[in-house]
């Protein structure tokens, strides 16, 4: 072979062959994922500038309107309606997550009763459904056990006896 040919065979195995080899590549993606295109410098920096702007924002208690001002604005929405008008929004229970999170601020003494009160929810629905499992299997037991002496019952009366 010409050195040429060589030389380029080389190159690509030591490209494509070698890396493979050394670092495995996943699986590719399906063929319906499309593929987005690599951003610029330009809007790799905005990206930058956006993330530490958000994450200097985080070390506030007090999350305000510049980090969530989509939340900021459904609130305002609705505050700005009549009193004649009815409210879509529903006004709901704060979640198990909220609820903690409260408490742990209250510190120790409100802490323990919420995670009482987590753990107890969380108990209570593990017993129903352990009970409504064993109900559903006991049932279940009860039909193949019925179904079993029927065919039982139905091969007894399908055998001739012997008669001397």
């Amino acid at each position: 072979m010409k050195l040429k040919v060589v030389c380029r065979k080389v190159y690509d195995y030591i490209r494509y062959d070698l890396k493979e080899i050394a670092f495995p590549s996943s699986l590719p993606d399906p063929p319906h994922i499309k593929k987005r295109r690599k951003l610029t410098w330009h809007e790799r920096f905005l990206v930058l500038k956006e993330a530490s702007r958000l994450y200097g924002a985080s070390w506030v208690r007090d999350i305000g309107p510049e980090l969530r001002p989509n939340d900021y604005k459904k609130k305002e929405a609705t505050d700005d309606k009549p009193d004649g008008v009815e409210r879509t929004i529903k006004e709901k229970e704060p979640s198990t997550l909220e609820d903690l999170a409260v408490a742990a601020r209250g510190g120790m003494e409100t802490l323990r009763p919420a995670l009482q009160r987590m753990y107890m929810t969380r108990a209570s629905a593990y017993r129903d459904a352990l009970k409504s499992f064993i109900q559903g299997y006991q049932e279940g037991i009860k039909q193949t056990m019925e179904k079993k002496e029927d065919s039982e019952s139905q091969e007894d009366t399908n055998i001739p006896k012997k008669s001397n």
